[in-house]
C-alpha cells in the first residue's frame, strides 16, 4: 500500500470515530441535561414548582414591577401570532398568568415552536416560568387560532432598581417536522 493510501484510510478512521462520537453526545445531551437538573436544581420543574408555591405565599406588596410581552413571528405572512395584553403590574413573588394568541395562516396542517427572551439579561434568573407553550411544540390545524399561556412569577430578590421586564416570543414555523396520516 502507499503511504498516500495509508494516509487516506488512517484519515478515514479518525473521521468516522469523530463523527461517531458526534452521534454518540448528541444522545447523550438529555441524560447529561437531567442530571445537570437533579444536581443544580435548575431547570427542574418539580423543584421550580415547590418553589413557586413557597415564594407565592408571601408576594411583595410593597413595589410593583411592569412586564411588557412582546411577539415575533420568523417567518413573516404565515401567522397571526401576539400578547393578548402587551403591558401587566405583577408583585414580585406573586404567580401570574399571561396570554398570547397565535392563528395559523399558513394554509397548512403544521407545528410551531416558540423561543423566550428575556430583558434586561440580568433578570433572567429572577424571571421563573411555571408553566409555558414554549416548554414545548405546538402543533395547530390548518386555520386554528387560540390562546395559549404562560404561567410565571419574578422572585422578590429581583434587584430594587429594575421596574420593567421585557419577555419576549419568535414563533418558528416547524412544519417539517409534522407527519401526514
Amino acid at each position: 500500500m502507499t503511504n498516500l493510501r495509508r494516509a487516506n484510510i488512517s484519515m478515514t478512521w479518525k473521521l468516522l470515530g469523530v463523527a461517531a462520537g458526534a452521534f454518540g453526545f448528541g444522545f447523550a445531551l438529555v441524560p447529561l441535561y437531567n442530571v445537570l437538573c437533579s444536581v443544580t436544581g435548575y431547570g427542574d420543574q418539580a423543584k421550580l414548582l415547590q418553589r413557586a408555591a413557597a415564594v407565592t405565599a408571601h408576594p411583595d406588596l410593597t413595589r410593583t414591577v411592569t412586564v411588557e410581552f412582546l411577539a415575533d413571528v420568523a417567518s413573516a405572512g404565515s401567522w397571526d401570532f401576539r400578547p393578548v395584553k402587551r403591558r401587566v403590574q405583577v408583585h414580585p413573588g406573586e404567580l401570574f398568568t399571561a396570554e398570547f394568541y397565535a392563528h395559523n395562516l399558513t394554509g397548512r396542517d403544521t407545528l410551531a415552536q416558540a423561543v423566550p427572551n428575556i430583558s434586561p439579561s440580568e433578570v433572567a434568573g429572577y424571571f421563573h416560568k411555571t408553566e409555558c407553550f414554549c416548554f414545548t411544540p405546538q402543533h395547530f390545524r390548518v386555520n386554528e387560532g387560540r390562546e395559549m399561556p404562560v404561567r410565571f412569577f419574578i422572585d422578590p430578590a429581583l434587584p430594587r432598581h429594575i421596574e420593567l421586564v421585557t419577555l419576549a416570543y419568535t414563533f418558528y414555523d416547524q412544519s417539517t417536522r409534522v407527519t401526514r396520516r
